[in-house]
């Protein structure tokens, strides 16, 4: 074989956990996730020209980067930009974070608006008023427009509020200044007050 000839692929041999041993020529070459070995379109017989060689690379890439994003999801929910910076800080390229991100998303594991919709819910249930919620998600790189769609599902301010208050065994004036620690807003306070200070 003349030496300037790219190596052909002469075996591929299932390996356990969705791997794939790959030689070329006769010889062991790597081995691979069996989704990058697919999606490059290696197959025996198939020589590894610049072309297939870069699909191959670039599909290596891809599969780093999904196998971290996945990692990082597994561990903490995560909006899409928090998830991307987190790749780009791991050194994956562009291409290779849309892909896996876009990847992601179409299974459903990647949504911010869900994430903004139960986090939102989470912290209303402990008490906490829109600002703190906005706050909350805005730490979370989830846009203001997906936080607030999250808000405008919950109960409005004023009434979770007044349903704290209604459940409190402290004095009204300690509720309302916890409420404004939580991040209810002025006027849900002192609404709350005056009508406080109506039924005493």
């Amino acid at each position: 074989m003349d030496s300037a000839s790219p190596a052909t692929v002469t075996a591929l041999r299932e390996r356990p956990g969705g791997r794939v041993a790959v030689e070329l020529d006769g010889r062991r070459w790597r081995v691979l996730p069996v989704e990058v070995v697919v999606r490059a379109g290696l197959a025996v017989g198939v020589p590894l020209e610049r072309p297939t060689a870069r699909r191959l690379a670039r599909e290596l890439r891809r599969a780093r980067a999904l196998a971290q994003a996945s990692r990082s999801l597994a561990a903490a929910s995560r909006s899409r930009r928090a998830l991307d910076e987190r790749l780009a800080r791991a050194g994956h390229p562009a291409r290779a974070r849309e892909d896996a991100l876009a990847a992601l998303e179409r299974a459903g594991l990647l949504d911010d608006a869900e994430l903004a919709r139960s986090r939102a819910e989470a912290l209303a249930r402990r008490g906490y008023g829109d600002a703190a919620i906005r706050a909350d998600l805005e730490r979370r790189l989830i846009s203001a427009e997906v936080a607030a769609a999250a808000l405008a599902g919950l109960l409005p301010e004023p009434e979770r509020a007044q349903q704290v208050v209604a459940a409190a065994r402290a004095p009204a004036p300690a509720v309302l200044r916890r409420l404004a620690r939580r991040g209810f807003s002025a006027d849900t306070i002192e609404e709350l007050a005056r009508a406080v200070a109506y039924d005493a």
